[in-house]
């Protein structure tokens, strides 16, 4: 994923929850997205929850977190 298809809609903002990966500039973050379909939610329930949000937002979520998680992270040898 070297040119991401999510870079459009999830952004960053220091001032907005913190930094942390919204959607779009909303404040609806990408974690809490990720945690309604965790606890099993569908598509269809969190666009009827969250009308101004669109299918391809989901989709973005999933692409961001699975590019988050190939991250590399270094771990101190014991």
């Amino acid at each position: 994923m070297s040119d991401p298809d999510y870079s459009k809609r999830i952004t960053h903002n220091a001032k907005q929850c913190g930094g942390r990966p919204c959607i779009r500039g909303l404040r609806i973050r990408v974690s809490d997205i990720l945690g309604m379909l965790a606890g099993g939610a569908s598509r269809e329930q969190i666009l009827n929850d969250f009308p101004y949000l669109e299918d391809a937002d989901i989709t973005a979520v999933l692409q961001y977190a699975a590019h988050e998680a190939e991250r590399r992270t270094v771990i101190a040898a014991e």
